[in-house]
């Protein structure tokens, strides 16, 4: 089990060890053509608005490449060997590298034998060329997780057919339970926008830029949420914001099981899900803990150690029923 993640894990920094290679030959091979001061941002037109040294040119690379290594080295090291997104995980930072590395060396040929920054040009073309590069890297990536083999097996979640036990507290005794829930789906997309927006800023400029940062921290912001079930019921809410959150209170808690779901079957993919009978924030497949509400709709969140939660929540509504009778 180790020994793959390790091997996950470089897999998973190769591209950008790779990509910072080839900006460096690059750079090597075109130094003595470039001028002092380089052309590094351009607008929506492909015309260079600011400069900066070599020495910042290299700077910035080597952090960039590096930066966004560590990034997917983590992501790649934390998945579960056996879940699919580890597939997705991979091939997003293939192509990740792929575009940035191609648009860092589209800066220095940009700036080869130039004598005024200012006329230097980095027309849009140069996106989609590094769109197709990072296409290419991707199918590179794809071949090589195909000669890691196949994935361990993941120890399934033990089934619990119908309401799971609940907890033992003691009269008087509280109990809470929390566990993160993350989306490798929504960590990927968002680093990989990230990614984008860093290196359009860095080469076309703010303005297209923004847009992808945003979009970038929002799914990073909903990527990795907190479930809770204590006292007042379960409650999800985002990775570092207070708002927005879904609560069950757990007055209106009919009972709580955990089981398997699949989210593109039963929910249609992936965030806050809505379908006849309930509704259901969806990360991911895999365990979740599903509530059957009093109104005999259910809410799902898919989480590790369900079973718990579950328990714990039949055990709060259990007393809770109790007061009201």
């Amino acid at each position: 089990m180790n020994r793959f993640r390790y091997r996950t894990t470089a897999l998973a920094v190769l591209p950008f060890l790779l990509a910072l290679a080839v900006d460096l030959v690059a750079y090597a091979l075109l130094r003595d053509r470039l001028p002092d001061r380089l052309a590094s941002h351009f607008t929506g037109n492909g015309q260079s608005d600011d400069t900066q040294s070599r020495g910042s040119y290299l700077i910035a690379a080597l952090a960039l490449h590096l930066g966004l290594g560590a990034v997917w080295g983590l992501l790649a090291y934390a998945a579960k060997p056996a879940a699919r997104g580890l597939r997705a995980t991979l091939a997003g930072g293939y192509a990740t590298a792929g575009l940035v590395g191609y648009l860092l060396v589209a800066v220095l040929v940009a700036n080869a034998d130039a004598t005024d920054p200012a006329r230097v040009r980095l027309p849009w073309w140069q996106i989609a060329v590094g769109a197709g590069v990072g296409a290419l890297a991707t199918a590179l990536g794809l071949l090589l997780m195909t000669l890691l083999g196949p994935a361990p097996a993941a120890p399934e979640p033990s089934p619990v057919p119908g309401e799971p036990p609940r907890l033992d507290l003691a009269e008087g005794e509280t109990a809470g339970w929390m566990r993160r829930a993350p989306s490798r789906v929504l960590l990927v997309v968002g680093a990989a926008l990230i990614a984008a927006g860093v290196a359009l800023l860095s080469t076309v400029g703010a303005s297209p830029a923004i847009g992808v940062l945003v979009g970038g921290l929002a799914c990073l912001a909903f990527s990795c949420p907190y479930v809770t079930v204590d006292r007042h019921g379960l409650t999800a809410r985002p990775t570092a914001l207070p708002w927005p959150r879904i609560r069950v209170p757990v007055s209106d808690v009919d009972s709580a099981v955990s089981r398997d779901v699949k989210i593109l079957a039963e929910y249609g993919g992936w965030g806050y899900r809505v379908r006849p009978g309930g509704s259901g924030l969806m990360l991911r497949s895999g365990e979740a803990i599903v509530v059957r509400r009093r109104n005999g709709r259910e809410f799902a969140v898919t989480v590790d150690d369900s079973v718990t939660g579950a328990a714990l929540l039949n055990t709060l509504a259990g007393r809770e029923g109790a007061k009201r009778r």
